[in-house]
């Protein structure tokens, strides 16, 4: 949400992205990883820059060739560093008679798919507000990033959501691997001896209650009050509706999500089910990186 905030708003950005480019949004930690035709492919284009791929993060920008000769590589949001280096990458010789990649059996360890029947919900989060006026633009990005994730629900969660039943394991899911602050970076996800409290009613369509969570060490906190509704086509037809808020005092960051405010400060949380419109409705949750098992398992 940064990098859309900043790099991705300038519009000549967006025009070549659109006219001269494929753009491809992947998640490194899987791509490096992967052991399939498109894990070689990164891997190739990764491995002639700064950050080869067997030596940790590749995290970056990188233009490359159709035949995987490396362009170049960017690792930061300066939108004119990142153009001068599309216009220079147009300007060089393009290969010619390219083999189209074979791309045979995908690595099922890093292909993860929706549960079978059950729910893909987007996660949307926002600090409330409390930052203190700024006209650095970068800080302004930051104060004002959204957090966004995807929520997995299993086909028998869902099947009791039609039922007008809430599962246990949705939602300690929901608070463990999305009641998180992930606004201004990757946070730590809560683990289940964390949350303190989960006091949360499901009637007549109508989910209310309250949450609270609390790290083992102190250093982080969150209070929230949760509404929402949930509706379904007809008597036991499948949900089409979910749509709940979490909103409540959120205290303190981690390594990777530095730069919170002091104290409490508002925060809130929003889910609503995804309907397959946009591209990143079938991206994995963050908190199933390399775990989707254990993310889905009954906690």
């Amino acid at each position: 949400m940064l990098d859309r905030a900043s790099t991705f708003s300038q519009p000549e950005i967006v025009a070549l992205l659109r006219s001269d480019f494929v753009p491809v949004a992947i998640d490194q930690a899987y791509q490096r990883r992967q052991q399939d035709a498109e894990g070689d492919f990164y891997r190739k284009i990764a491995n002639q820059g700064p950050r080869p791929a067997d030596g940790g993060t590749t995290q970056g920008r990188y233009v490359a060739e159709s035949d995987g000769t490396l362009l170049g590589y960017n690792n930061n949001r300066d939108s004119e560093r990142l153009l001068r280096l599309m216009r220079e990458s147009l300007a060089r010789p393009r290969p010619e008679g390219v083999a189209a990649l074979e791309a045979g059996k995908k690595d099922a360890r890093f292909s993860p798919a929706p549960p079978a029947d059950g729910l893909v919900v987007r996660v949307h989060s926002l600090v409330l507000g409390g930052y203190p006026e700024t006209e650095d633009p970068w800080l302004k990005i930051f104060q004002e990033g959204m957090g966004r994730d995807n929520l997995w629900i299993r086909g028998d969660e869902h099947e009791a959501l039609r039922g007008g039943e809430l599962h246990d394991s949705l939602v300690v899911r929901l608070a463990r691997f999305h009641l998180v602050d992930n606004t201004r970076g990757e946070p730590p996800m809560w683990k289940t001896d964390e949350i303190r409290e989960r006091s949360l009613e499901f009637r007549d369509g109508r989910l209310s209650g309250r949450i609270h969570i609390v790290a083992a060490d102190g250093s982080r906190e969150f209070r929230a009050d949760l509404l929402g509704f949930v509706e379904s086509d007809g008597e036991g037809g499948p949900v089409t509706r979910f749509d709940l808020v979490a909103k409540g005092s959120f205290r303190g960051e981690s390594r990777l999500t530095r730069n919170a405010l002091p104290g409490e400060f508002p925060f809130a949380v929003s889910f609503r089910l995804a309907d397959g419109s946009d591209p990143a409705d079938s991206i994995p949750p963050q908190g199933s990186r390399g775990w989707i098992d254990g993310y889905l398992r009954d906690q």
